[in-house]
């Protein structure tokens, strides 16, 4: 048995939302929450809430949050004893982990190795099939030369997809259809790679058509113990982004489930894996699964599994990294209901989901049972242009999926936020289409079904609603004067006269 420690205190190297969640875990453990922030967050709700607040840079975040000295700084001169790096930033970042461990400061997150193993796609499939994973067709190493990509990808046969190979969130990813098209596809992939992450290495893979996006929670201690969390169906995206998930997917047979869930738990534990993480695969209209990556933290979307399955993923996080053992064996996590969340981004559907930074003239949350928001603003505060435009997630769970899509329906009906543009209507919108209902979607949703002048349309039969309203209202007020004028003269009653 390793030596369990104590934290007084946890630095959450973030903002926004994620910072504010994790911070209540850490609170409620007793622990005292530090925050960072930067020259615009200065009166962010995260530096509200923490017990201590330190100042770290500038507004960008290449001048901030991502300054691993200036962090490192604070928990020295503070005497912080751990930091959650939260999701984005730093959270994936070796050399991070390992500054932290040179100046006996914990991670909470896993071993230095595994990040680095896993940060690197290439390098995280050749692991997989090694452990006989199942992938799909493509290059084992990272490719330059154009001439030699083509003939590979004429053997793997088109559509191909090519991808960076040292990041996500569809940066250096195109989909190419011939050969006609494919010298102009690689060189603007390599460009976008090489501007978004430093490295212009690309890998070529089989485009799998009607693809899902399922992912894996998993969690490990120091000691071996492995369990997954079930999945999330994360297939409603823009961008390669995902904008609405939920928990358990509508396609897994229990089977399936198990198959996938083993898959993970196999990829985690022979990689000396520690702490939260989430194993992606993709999943195609046979119901085959192939693995595409893992990301080495706590995801955007975990909430989903925490509604799930009652585990708060980050208290279980902090105790594996205080050297405690998992409280829940894989015999006691069962599915519990159903849960969706989306992501409100400060993003206008009509115009290709691009980003409206804005003040928040008008904030309301919606309440209810069941109902989960995990935001950072309130009324009157304004998105910054220096960071992801994301607003809140907004979480339900209910008893089946429909209940979850009738609850989220009412949850999104209930949000105001005037001020900037949102996806809001577009979630509202997408959750109750035929395709999600019935479960028959794939990551093409959005292209396949979605237009800008569908969300116009709406728009213009809300206002036609509310021009009727106020006619209606005024023609109203007018006869009620016209009977009033009247009443006095000729002794009518307006009671009788309305009812």
């Amino acid at each position: 048995m390793q030596e369990v420690k104590t934290f007084n205190k946890i630095l959450v190297a973030n903002r926004g939302e994620i910072a504010l969640r994790v911070m209540r875990s850490i609170k409620e453990m007793g622990i005292k929450a530090i925050a960072v922030y930067s020259d615009i967050d200065k009166e962010a709700l995260h530096v509200k809430y923490a017990d201590e607040a330190y100042h770290i840079g500038p507004s960008p975040s290449n001048q901030s949050y991502l300054v691993i000295n200036n962090i490192i700084k604070v928990c020295k001169e503070h005497h912080i004893d751990a930091v959650h790096p939260g999701y984005g930033f730093l959270s994936e970042n070796e050399n991070f982990a390992l500054e932290l461990e040179k100046n006996g400061i914990t991670f909470i997150g896993p071993p230095v190795n595994a990040i680095n193993l896993m940060g690197s796609k290439l390098a995280a499939k050749q692991f997989a099939k090694t452990h006989h994973i199942p992938l799909v067709p493509g290059t084992e190493t990272a490719i330059t030369d154009v001439d030699k990509a083509m003939e590979l990808s004429a053997e793997i046969g088109f559509p191909i997809l090519i991808k960076a190979s040292a990041g996500g969130g569809g940066k250096g990813m195109r989909i190419v259809n011939s050969l006609l098209e494919f010298k102009e596809a690689m060189a603007l992939a390599q460009s976008e790679a090489k501007s978004a992450f430093g490295d212009d290495a690309v890998f070529i893979e089989k485009y799998v058509t009607k693809p899902r996006h399922i992912e894996i929670q998993i969690m490990a201690d120091k000691y071996g113990n492995v369990v997954y969390l079930f999945e999330r169906e994360c297939s409603i995206q823009r961008r390669h982004q995902k904008v609405i998930e939920e928990a358990p997917s509508v396609i897994l047979s229990e089977a399936l489930r198990t198959a996938m869930g083993s898959c993970a738990v196999s990829i985690a534990k022979n990689c000396n894996y520690e702490g939260a993480g989430t194993v992606e695969f993709l999943l195609d209209d046979h119901l085959n699964f192939y693995f595409l990556e893992m990301n080495t933290r706590l995801q955007v979307e975990h909430p989903v599994s925490e509604m799930i399955t009652g585990v708060d993923l980050v208290v279980e996080q902090i105790n594996v990294a205080m050297g405690k053992p998992l409280s829940v064996t894989q015999k006691d996590l069962k599915i519990n209901g159903h849960s969706i969340e989306i992501r409100v981004y400060a993003e206008d559907p009509k115009n290709n989901f691009l980003p409206d930074i804005g003040t928040l003239s008008y904030y309301k949350l919606p309440k209810g049972n069941g109902v989960r928001v995990d935001d950072a603003y309130e009324q009157g505060q304004t998105i910054p242009i220096f960071y992801d435009p994301m607003i809140a997630k907004l979480i339900v769970h209910g008893k089946t999926r429909q209940d979850a899509i009738s609850k989220m329906t009412r949850a999104i009906e209930e949000y105001k936020i005037i001020g900037v543009e949102t996806t809001l209507d577009f979630c509202k919108w997408a959750i109750n289409h035929n395709a999600f209902v019935s479960g028959d979607f794939d990551t093409n949703f959005i292209n396949q079904y979605f237009t800008p002048e569908i969300l116009e349309q709406e728009k213009i039969s809300k206002n036609e609603l509310l021009v009727s309203v106020l006619i209606a209202n005024e023609l109203f007020q007018k006869s009620t004067e016209f009977i009033n004028s009247h009443n006095e003269v000729e002794g009518v009653s307006l009671w009788k006269i309305r009812h």
